[in-house]
């Protein structure tokens, strides 16, 4: 066990000094794997296993079929995103609230979760709905932080609105059902749009000039937005309900939802050569950099596996004889201050190889435990001093200051500790979905 706590402080001193985390995560896990193998297995060709461990990760990480699915999911909110959905999703959702006050952030919070359950990733739904819904907000004298922290948070809705890659790379670190896994983001996901309205309409209660109601639209205007919004709802239904009802695989789906994204932005002749091309680029580039992850990740896992950190962690806490509810609480307390100075992938991909064993052995069901872990994630997306979003955020509107989209994304981070107590508390959120799924 201590070899495995010299391996994760050596990885944090990398991490900090801005060494790649696959790489990090890589060396540490190749060169533990050898150290134990020569010191503790008394194996002298401890090195020439680990250095074969290093192709053979990779070649079976490169050939995984659960992991096929990572691709075409990234590929099909490209597609998505250059047809321009995104600011029909707007349209339609300012349609129906931008007459109240914080009309336009509550449209808003509802275009960045629907744009979510097409898109899937966070970064990507907080980077294109800035570009959509910010110049709006302006025009009627939103303030900066109601706007900039709308677009924050409701950006985190990516990755637990499936399809959600976290939600992929968990389910294949922990062998639990992707599938699964998906529906369970459904209730939580829904439950995460409801909170983030509550907490517009409790800022503009409180400052009443941070959103001005806007112009009410009629119900012609109304219906000819949602004539807008049906292909981006049909894909979603095609893709979920498949899924759901068990007609196909999640890895299906995806090959599904990326080809009909494609046709999508085909029928919109959004799609020229150059177009295409740029997304493909796009999406191999995004999926190289999320494979690299995973083989490092992958690697550093085998060295703590084989350094015995997740059998001592789990017999000290079982010999402990601690309440179930208080090693949940621990986890979580963990996440939180781990995700001040962690991004989301790399929380996922170094904690969940440690602790899902220990709560698989105290009896609680890993799908719920994946969706509390992502809703933890979630909320490190827009909590100082890393807050990826809110840098994305910056990154698109560099006239906001950083301080101010921080001061913005707070009732919304307040949303999310309460959405998170619901979900531990109350695990049939996450659960009764799954357990009705074909």
């Amino acid at each position: 066990m201590e070899i495995s706590l010299i391996g994760f402080a050596v990885l944090m001193i990398f991490i900090f000094a801005r060494v790649p985390l696959g790489v990090a995560m890589g060396v540490v896990g190749v060169c533990g794997f050898a150290y134990v193998q020569v010191e503790e297995f008394g194996n002298p060709r401890g090195w020439d296993a680990a250095f074969n461990m290093i192709s053979q990760v990779a070649f079976e990480t490169g050939l995984s079929y659960s992991l096929s699915v990572v691709p075409l999911f990234i590929l099909m909110g490209n597609f998505i995103t250059e047809a321009g959905l995104s600011k029909q999703l707007y349209r339609a959702s300012n349609a129906f609230l931008g007459h109240f006050k914080g009309g336009l952030a509550l449209a808003t919070v509802v275009s960045c979760g629907a744009f979510s359950a097409v898109c899937g990733s966070s970064m990507a739904t907080a980077a294109t709905m800035s570009k959509v819904a910010m110049p709006s907000m302006r025009k009627y004298n939103y303030s900066d932080g109601l706007a900039s922290g709308s677009i924050a948070a409701g950006g985190t809705l990516g990755i637990l609105i499936p399809p959600s890659v976290i939600l992929v790379i968990y389910g294949i670190m922990t062998e639990t059902d992707i599938g699964k896994l998906f529906i369970a983001g459904l209730l939580p996901g829904f439950i995460g749009i409801v909170l983030y309205m509550a907490a517009v309409s409790v800022t503009v209660h409180l400052k009443p000039k941070a959103g001005p109601a806007g112009v009410k639209s009629t119900w012609a205007e109304r219906l000819e937005a949602v004539k807008h919004v049906w292909a981006i709802c049909g894909l979603f239904i095609v893709v979920m309900g498949g899924i759901y009802s068990g007609i196909f695989t999640p890895t299906e789906a995806a090959g599904i939802g990326a080809s009909g994204a494609f046709f999508i932005a085909l029928l919109r002749r959004s799609l020229t050569f150059k177009r295409l091309t740029d997304t493909l680029v796009s999406a191999v580039r995004t999926t190289a950099m999320l494979f690299f992850l995973v083989i490092g990740a992958v690697l550093f896992s085998n060295f703590i596996n084989l350094a015995g950190l997740p059998d001592a962690l789990r017999d000290m806490v079982l010999g402990m004889d601690l309440s179930p509810v208080l090693v949940i609480l621990a986890i979580v307390g963990i996440y939180v201050l781990l995700g001040c100075v962690l991004e989301s992938m790399s929380m996922i991909l170094l904690t969940v190889p440690v602790f899902y064993p220990l709560v698989q052995a105290m009896g609680f069901d890993l799908i719920w435990f994946g969706i509390l872990v992502v809703v933890v994630t979630e909320i490190s997306l827009i909590t100082p001093p890393v807050g990826l979003n809110v840098f994305v955020l910056k990154t698109v509107l560099p006239d906001v200051k950083l301080a101010t989209i921080f001061r913005g994304v707070t009732p919304f981070w307040i949303a999310d500790i309460v959405r998170l107590v619901l979900i531990a508390t109350v695990p049939a959120i996450s659960l009764a979905l799954p357990n009705m799924v074909g």
